[in-house]
């Protein structure tokens, strides 16, 4: 029922006790990102030979996402090794007959092992060249992106994929430093996020509170980590932080 004085409607009171709750600074704003987002690359140029996940595949950590062309360094590799075990067995022996008799000089068995242990930094090498042709997921998550097909050059540090987990994400908040005086790490707060339909109700717990306060607005940046396991929360959804209903 609507009411009227001097022909202009009058508020009912209810709505009037309402709009404190909603406007007032019981929340602050903020915004959901992923915990581990990451775009890779590779650090030397090649051909891509094989890509081994596609879109939206789920890659554990080191899984080999796509390699380059790499047969030279394989054979690079095998003719270090070749080289390295003829060195290492070259000293063992010099060494044996050194303990045994004093037929070999000490200056000729020191000369062994360094031949060998220099043998042995360059396949080591070589297998670091080869390492770097095949592109490893640091940590598991999905796979969001994948700029290149089977064929295509790459370009050294170019990004290639993108990876997400969101099974943990942040909310970061910029609150007015009067409200967030009573934040601290460590405390569970709750959050409310962004949906189609029906606000996501989440809880937290505070990770970093700015040890600043940004002097031009009066804001301090407070980061709370909540777990995202059941993927209600789509990362990049906006939402806010619930202030008055935080606990210690």
């Amino acid at each position: 029922t609507r009411l009227f004085c001097g022909g202009m409607p009058l508020v009912c009171g209810f709505v009037l006790a309402v709009l404190p709750s909603v406007f007032g600074a019981a929340s602050s704003p903020g915004i959901t990102e992923p915990v581990f987002d990451v775009t890779l690359s590779l650090p030397v140029p090649g051909i891509v030979s094989a890509i081994n996940f596609k879109p939206g595949d789920f890659v554990h950590t080191n899984d080999v996402i796509l390699e380059l062309d790499n047969q030279l360094e394989q054979i690079e590799v095998e003719r270090r090794k070749c080289i390295m075990e003829n060195h290492k067995a070259d000293w063992e022996s010099t060494r044996t007959v050194f303990e045994k008799s004093a037929s070999v000089s000490r200056d000729e068995l020191l000369k062994k092992e360094a031949d060998y242990k220099v043998a042995l930094a360059e396949y080591q090498e070589a297998q670091e060249q080869l390492r770097r042709r095949r592109l490893l997921a640091p940590g598991a998550g999905i796979l969001c992106e994948l700029k290149l097909h089977v064929g295509e050059a790459c370009s050294p540090y170019e990004a290639i994929v993108r990876l997400v987990d969101t099974r943990r994400c942040y909310f970061t908040s910029d609150i007015p430093a009067g409200d967030s005086a009573g934040l601290k790490k460590g405390q569970t707060v709750h959050l409310e996020i962004e949906d189609a339909h029906d606000p996501i109700k989440v809880e937290g717990q505070i990770i970093f509170v700015s040890p600043v306060v940004d002097p031009a607005s009066g804001l301090q940046t407070v980061k709370v980590e909540f777990d995202n396991t059941d993927g209600k929360v789509r990362p990049g959804l906006a939402g806010r932080i619930l202030l008055q209903e935080a606990k210690p």
